[in-house]
């Protein structure tokens, strides 16, 4: 768990020190940072209609929320979790997960964004045993053309 904490704090270290460097390379040769903010809230525009939608528990607007080779990385099994490739099984997967878990809500406690890529901390809220249960994680989106590409997920425990 340490080097998957590790990990993504490198990343997002990687991430702001590449965004500072892309500032000053668009200042130097005239560009505007205004396309990089554009992008960016594109990005999270993207990922807030995702989000959205999963909380709903709407599965066809979940999907047209991602692209037709969308990826999707769970958190489960330990330690690598499983990949789903593919709209279909994508699809297939956020059914069954909806039937499994009909109070499933994913609670976003921060939101960021470096261009094409989103970093959202979360909590998932749930009943298990017929008791309140919670598990706390990241998940990591690449969008494109305003669709979540990729929705890579990692937890705390």
């Amino acid at each position: 768990m340490n080097k998957i904490l590790t990990f993504l704090i490198l990343t997002l270290v990687i991430l702001t020190s590449c965004k500072s460097s892309s500032r000053q390379k668009q200042t130097q040769t005239g560009m505007s940072t205004e396309t990089n903010i554009s992008t960016q809230s594109a990005t999270i525009a993207a990922v807030e209609r995702f989000n959205e939608a999963f909380n709903r528990h709407d599965v066809d607007a979940v999907m047209n929320a991602m692209t037709e080779d969308c990826i999707f990385e769970n958190t489960a099994p330990s330690p690598d979790g499983t990949r789903i490739e593919g709209a279909q099984a994508v699809r297939a997967y956020w059914t069954k997960f909806f039937t499994n878990n009909p109070d499933a809500f994913f609670e976003a406690e921060d939101v960021f964004a470096a261009g094409d890529r989103c970093v959202v901390r979360w909590i998932y809220r749930k009943t298990k045993d017929g008791k309140p249960w919670h598990l706390r994680g990241v998940d990591v989106f690449k969008v494109r053309n305003g669709k979540v590409a990729e929705k890579l997920a990692y937890v705390k425990g």
